[in-house]
């Protein structure tokens, strides 16, 4: 196996397990809305880091874990799924930070919304209009994006690019 892919997938796992304890802590009201922001933190800097599919994969894992210890709800699947992958196609389109934010804001605050709406009228018997979703989601991924964005610029020259190059992910 190349090292970049065992790096990938240790960053995936370490990750996941940082999304299914801080999803847990970091919770709080907000206009209404219970902003959980650890989920889009995680999910910008995954996407980020390890691309797309490794990004929806640590999605998928720390969602379905949160799931099954009870700390999640099913709607967690869609909106950091969605946001994951963009996310990831955004930033190696663009190598741009910024734009990778714009993809976790748009992937999961708005398509994830929009998307997870049935789900949780089917599963979960909500009833309402599907606009009622997309403040909150989006209100969530704000606050994680702001602050992983802020991460990201803080170590990007320092810790993220040194270690890419000595793993030969970038040259």
């Amino acid at each position: 196996m190349k090292k970049s892919v065992t790096y990938k997938m240790i960053l995936t796992a370490i990750l996941a397990a940082i999304g299914v304890v801080g999803g847990s802590l970091f919770e709080f009201p907000v206009l209404g809305a219970r902003v959980a922001p650890m989920q889009h933190l995680i999910n910008l800097i995954s996407g980020v880091l390890v691309g797309p599919w490794w990004a929806v994969t640590q999605a998928f894992i720390t969602s379905l874990i949160r799931n099954v210890l009870g700390t999640g709800t099913v709607l967690a699947f869609p909106g950091s799924m969605i946001g994951a992958f963009c996310v990831g196609w955004l930033f190696q389109k663009t190598q741009s930070l910024i734009v990778a934010a714009m993809g976790e804001l748009i992937g999961t605050g708005v398509i994830g919304a929009i998307v997870a709406y049935p789900l949780a009228a089917w599963l979960m018997g909500t009833t309402g209009a599907v606009f009622l979703f997309i403040p909150s989601f989006f209100l969530s991924a704000l606050v994680g994006v702001i602050v992983g964005y802020l991460i990201l610029k803080s170590i990007w020259n320092r810790v993220i690019v040194p270690q890419q190059k000595k793993l030969g992910m970038k040259k």
